[in-house]
């Protein structure tokens, strides 16, 4: 079987840390290629220690030999003393050094010594004790940033601040138990629902269900609904358990209407819609990933609901808002309706367009006639035009002038 790779490094932020003395660590989301997600936590000469050793593994590769031949990135020396400024300024450099690494050819992108590197560590998964009078600091940078676009790094972003609505028993070493009242912060908000947390010097995933904002019961980053649809096909069977959820077997193709942060998404299949765990969905037309993920999710289970959560305890007046089944169903019929209705009206216009027989109509001025129901409708709306009046309504009703017209007509009809 092959062995698990390095798929992708995301650069999260940076710690500032004061136990056993100040120093900056940065955090790194590795994503492996079994789908998996961990958090490290590597200081800069850490990094650059690495980067020397594996230029000394590949010298032909690091330009030792021929400098044309380089194809291994190029990381600056740490500075003899750090500051957050210059660890600060830094990030957009390593986000760049760790995007080529990944994509260098894979007899080093797969190598021994860059898996060992990036892999956990017990100190990443139980951080040293934090210093008793001053906490440590985090810093987060954007998404677009983490993701290589460098102009967009012009400095941290404080952690989002949650509080723990239930108590919570963690069932796997990578999760941490809470408490009611909690307050934790939120280093990195996954789609399926798990979210990454710290609280104090814990670290691990929670489900996003037991936390609340601090200022509002409801979620702000909540995206609305999309009653268009995005094609998504279920990597794993899922057996609805609450009313409002929808039961879908593998490899069934459905459309996602809602996105929701907690992890449980509103699908629609054919006219039902119900809410289904994100977590096994595969967006459609990424046929590469697909087995890969139905293979990970195997093991994998979906963050609870929120209405199964016993003793949750709000600090909000107002309770969260939550659009009912029948309200999704309603508004995406009428969508549905809607949409074709407008496909309609838009063929009809292009064959009518393309139709050289109109266009000759048109020509000589000739009156269209069509039977379609569009056409007929704008017939119907039409005023009508009302009959000629009889020469004797003329004579009755109207003036001397009009009236001495219509006897001139009618002598010249007479004598011709």
């Amino acid at each position: 079987m092959e062995e698990t790779y390095v798929r992708h490094v995301e650069l999260l932020g940076f710690e500032k840390r004061l136990y056993p003395s100040q120093h900056y660590v940065y955090m790194l989301m590795v994503k492996w290629s079994d789908l998996t997600e961990k958090l490290i936590y590597r200081t800069y000469p850490e990094i650059h220690t690495f980067h020397k050793s594996l230029k000394e593994m590949f010298p032909i590769e690091s330009g030792q030999i021929e400098k044309k031949d380089r194809i291994i990135p190029s990381l600056p020396a740490p500075r003899w003393l750090d500051s957050q400024k210059s660890t600060e300024t830094r990030q957009s450099t390593l986000v760049e050094y760790c995007q080529s690494l990944i994509n260098l050819p894979a007899h080093i992108s797969r190598c021994k010594h860059l898996t060992n590197f990036f892999k956990v560590r017990p100190e990443d998964e139980n951080p040293p004790a934090a210093n008793t009078l001053k906490r440590n600091e985090t810093f987060v940078v954007s998404r677009e940033a983490a993701r290589g676009n460098a102009s967009e790094i012009s400095g941290p972003i404080i952690l989002d601040t949650y509080r723990v609505i239930a108590d919570f028993a963690k069932t796997s070493k990578h999760e941490i138990n809470l408490h009611t009242g909690d307050l934790v912060e939120i280093v990195e908000k996954n789609q399926n629902g798990w979210w990454f947390c710290q609280c104090e010097s814990k670290r691990g995933w929670v489900p996003a269900s037991y936390l609340e904002p601090l200022d509002s019961p409801d979620e702000s980053e909540d995206a609305e609904p999309d009653y268009e649809g995005e094609l998504h096909v279920t990597v794993r069977a899922y057996k609805a358990e609450q009313e409002d959820e929808i039961s879908l077997e593998v490899g069934e193709t459905i459309e996602v209407i809602h996105k929701l942060l907690d992890g449980w998404w509103v699908v629609r299949k054919g006219d039902e819609t119900g809410h289904f765990p994100s977590m096994f969905l595969h967006k459609a037309g990424k046929r590469e990933k697909y087995e890969a993920e139905r293979t990970a999710v195997q093991g994998q289970k979906p963050p609870p609901r929120r209405s199964t959560i016993r003793n949750a305890k709000s600090i909000h007046n107002k309770s969260r808002r939550r659009m009912s089944q029948d309200v999704y169903r309603r508004n995406s019929r009428r969508y549905l309706e809607q949409k074709g209705g407008r496909a309609e009206a838009q063929r009809n216009s292009r064959s009518a367009a393309k139709s050289p027989l109109r266009e000759r109509k048109n020509q000589d001025n000739i009156p269209e006639q069509s039977s379609s129901s569009s056409e007929s409708e704008l017939k119907k709306e039409a005023p009508v035009i009302p009959p000629r009046p009889s020469p004797e309504l003329i004579l009755e009703r109207c003036s001397d002038n009009t009236r001495k017209r219509v006897s001139v007509h009618k002598t010249r009809s007479s004598t011709s």
